[in-house]
């Protein structure tokens, strides 16, 4: 990939200085202030030299409930995830994001990019975890914007006219196997590839790059 400013097959070209990251959360329920982070996973992007879009490199991790944290039932239900098996190898929230956060803070830099975009499946859920959880590890170096993302379930409604991940991804000609569904990892992968294909696409369809006279 060309580092060169004035190059358009670049991530900060592409996305206005943003550099987007995949985020996918498994968690004990829906309120980020009170339930507990369970899994997570992230996977940063990369452009080739004409411009397309794939997966660069990936972190997972299973994440031990911060202290105090509600556990619903029903979300566990939900994931299948059982909390206490020691076979999850589970860390905290710390160690978890801050592994993920150099991660991004690298590419950022490498890319020539200002700070990172949360890219998710209904996003707003996944970047309200993220931040609440860098709040609470007392993360100061947060590379995310604090309030933008990049929607997937929202560009597939646009682009192929389905909200769900699975059926986005089935539509998309992208394989998605239901058994490993709610997995952050595996969801992580989905999305990126989502994401991915609506970028790639809109290139083909002749959107990018844009040209003025």
């Amino acid at each position: 990939m060309s580092n060169k400013k004035n190059d358009v097959n670049t991530l900060a070209k592409r996305f206005r200085g943003y550099y987007p990251v995949v985020i996918d959360v498994e968690t004990g329920g829906f309120n980020a202030q009170q339930d507990a982070l369970l899994e997570v996973a992230a996977m940063t992007l990369k452009m080739d030299q004409e411009g397309w879009l794939q997966i660069d490199e990936k972190r997972h991790f299973h994440v031990a409930p911060f202290v105090g944290a509600n556990i619903e039932a029903t979300a566990l239900a939900f994931t299948g995830i059982d909390p206490n098996n020691p076979l999850r190898n589970a860390v905290d929230e710390y160690t978890a994001l801050h592994a993920i956060f150099k991660m991004v803070r690298k590419g950022i830099k490498n890319n020539d990019c200002n700070r990172a975009i949360i890219v998710a499946h209904n996003a707003n859920f996944d970047h309200s975890f993220i931040m609440a959880a860098a709040q609470r590890a007392n993360l100061k170096r947060n590379p995310f914007h604090p309030f933008a993302t990049f929607d997937t379930a929202t560009l597939s409604g646009l682009v192929f006219g389905q909200t769900i991940l699975a059926k986005a991804c089935y539509t998309a000609g992208i394989p998605f196997d239901g058994k490993q569904a709610h997995g952050a990892l595996y969801d992580t992968d989905r999305t990126a590839l989502l994401f991915c294909e609506i970028v790639n696409k809109w290139k083909k369809l002749g959107g990018w790059p844009l040209t003025t006279d």
